[in-house]
């Protein structure tokens, strides 16, 4: 599997790639370790002509800064592949951050690792940080990293009976290893996690409860610890608590296709859940 995990420099950006060696794959990955240099940081809109405005000297200087950055950074993050046994390389690209990670998610690559940091209430609804793009436009799963590594000893996996939570369950069955410490250790434990609104009818209650079990059949087969937790609520908020009351160390939901208005609304549940959990997520496409 083909991986490519963003990375700013920062103590967030470490711990995409930390988290690469963190988690129990089934078989190991090839990760491309990428840090862009924001040549759109260093011109404000306005400045057309930066040289006829008096501003070219500083646009150098700021250039010779992100560039002098930019090596440090990718030889930081080749020694840390080097120390955590990745496989793979460390690559420097230019242009705009957002943009540059998605073309390059799009050569290939079937997850990509990307940190989140803490947003405030105005970044939230404008959309204004780089893993909030990421998970709307990027063709491939997206690991949005929020914290310091730590072993992925349970999971909370959201479900809704869509194609989406079916390909969520698929990911998690051919890419992690339930046992990852071999035969005659506890297998990762998986919340399956499904909420339905409150209701009136019995019947909407079984068939939740027949999704959840169904769900949880399959990961047992191979060879997961199951736990079920059908909910009454808002999925999002659901997924959220349950998380959270069972200290998860990975939330894990599938990514449903959302059109230009929903994507400016922020209508969908996985979008909500990487703004709010505490632990790191991972939407699946």
């Amino acid at each position: 599997m083909k991986i490519l995990a963003a990375t700013d420099g920062s103590k967030h950006g470490k711990w995409v790639i930390e988290w690469l060696a963190e988690i129990p794959f089934t078989v190991q990955p090839v990760v491309r370790v990428l840090h862009v240099v924001d040549t759109a940081s260093v011109r404000a809109p306005f400045m057309i002509q930066p040289v006829a405005v008096g501003t070219a000297r500083y646009i150098q200087s700021e250039m010779k800064r992100l560039e002098a950055a930019a090596k440090s950074t990718k030889k930081e993050s080749e020694r840390l592949m080097s120390t955590l046994g990745l496989s793979g390389t460390v690559t420097i690209d230019r242009g705009g951050v957002a943009t540059t990670i998605i073309k390059h998610a799009q050569r290939g690559v079937r997850l990509l690792s990307i940190g989140c940091r803490g947003l405030d209430a105005l970044d939230r609804f404008m959309l204004g940080s780089v893993s909030n793009h990421a998970i709307r436009y990027a063709p491939c799963s997206v690991l949005v990293v929020k914290e310091g590594p730590r072993p992925i000893k349970h999971v909370v996996l959201g479900i809704d009976g869509s194609a989406a939570s079916d390909k969520a369950v698929k990911f998690l069955m051919r890419y992690v290893d339930p046992t990852p410490d071999g035969p005659g250790h506890e297998p990762v434990m998986v919340t399956v996690t499904h909420a339905v609104p409150y209701f009136k009818y019995p019947e909407v209650k079984e068939t939740g409860k027949a999704l959840v079990q169904r769900y949880g059949a399959k990961l047992a087969e191979s060879g997961f610890q199951i736990c079920e937790a059908l909910r009454l609520g808002k999925p999002a908020d659901e997924i959220l608590k349950v998380a959270k009351q069972d200290k998860a160390d990975l939330i894990v939901t599938g990514a449903k296709g959302l059109g230009a208005i929903r994507r400016v609304l922020l209508g969908s549940v996985s979008a909500r859940v990487v703004q709010h959990a505490h632990c790191g997520v991972l939407v699946v496409r």
